[in-house]
């Protein structure tokens, strides 16, 4: 038998935190030693698998990228015992064969955040104590990504295996210079919220993917409409229900697998990341 109890942790970016997406659920209001995550944790099943749903922005999207909680979101993660992942988000594309209405799996990212503490380890007294230099290749859980794909095939649905996303500041868009040149770097997407929360949960030792819904070009095509929320919320409306149908699929298949070696792995690289006081 398996040791690690399989319990699935989802973040639910823009338009996709609708707590009936979870049987017998229930609400916990929880707060860390970050302060308060984004909203209450919303605990629930699906198709028997223990799951915990966190809406990113709040229910309402009342909080801007630059000002969610991360560490408080995984952290709360973290404690309740979950032993993966699923986000999601709404993208941007930067190639033009990653088109509005499709999905894709990060397996990288371009870091242009700047204003968001991106550890545990800030040495404050209710901290983790140490300094964590974490390694960022991998950064996301490549098994978790292959049981993604594989259930988007299963399931007939046009998924990108392996995109870099370029993660801004914002909240604003790019501009056509910054967009430009994104895609010189070799960003496939684009969002504004993936860093810091890729580099928390692998501190954390969370199995961690993340599954983009693309919603538009963002700025950078001569031809065709420019990134605004209108067509953001339009697109995503209009194709959440893939993105519904994909992660009800994955969960109960990530539960059919023995993670064993997959967690201790990601737990040994998060504890002997940590450099100690001497």
């Amino acid at each position: 038998m398996p040791k690690h109890t399989i319990k699935i942790g989802i973040i639910g970016g823009t338009g996709l935190d609708d707590p009936d997406i979870l049987e017998s659920r229930k609400e916990k209001s929880v707060t860390t030693p970050f302060g308060d995550p984004s909203d209450v944790l919303i605990e629930g099943k699906i198709s028997g698998v223990d799951c915990i749903l966190l809406a990113r922005h709040g229910r309402k999207h009342t909080i801007q990228p630059s000002t969610i909680n991360y560490r408080a979101n995984i952290w709360a993660l973290k404690e309740a015992g979950c032993t993966h992942i699923l986000a999601s988000s709404a993208c941007g594309s930067l190639k033009e064969e990653i088109r509005p209405g499709e999905l894709a799996i990060l397996t990288s990212f371009i870091d242009r955040t700047h204003s968001r503490i991106q550890t545990f380890y800030d040495g404050a007294p209710t901290s983790p104590a140490g300094v964590c230099h974490i390694p960022m290749e991998p950064a996301y859980c490549p098994v978790t990504a292959k049981v993604v794909e594989e259930s988007a095939k299963a399931l007939n649905i046009k998924i990108h295996p392996s995109v870099a996303c370029v993660v801004i500041e914002g909240p604003r868009y790019s501009s056509l210079a910054e967009s430009k040149m994104y895609r010189l770097w070799g960003g496939d997407i684009v969002n504004m919220t993936n860093v810091p929360e890729v580099v928390l949960a692998k501190e954390a030792g969370i199995c961690y993917s993340a599954v983009a819904l693309i919603t538009d070009y963002d700025c950078w095509r001569d031809t065709g409409n420019k990134v605004c929320v209108e067509e953001v919320m339009t697109t995503f409306k209009n194709n959440v229900q893939s993105l519904i149908s994909l992660l009800k699929h994955v969960i109960p298949e990530i539960a059919k697998k023995d993670w064993d070696k997959e967690i201790d792995a990601i737990k040994e690289c998060a504890k002997t990341s940590v450099m100690l006081p001497s």
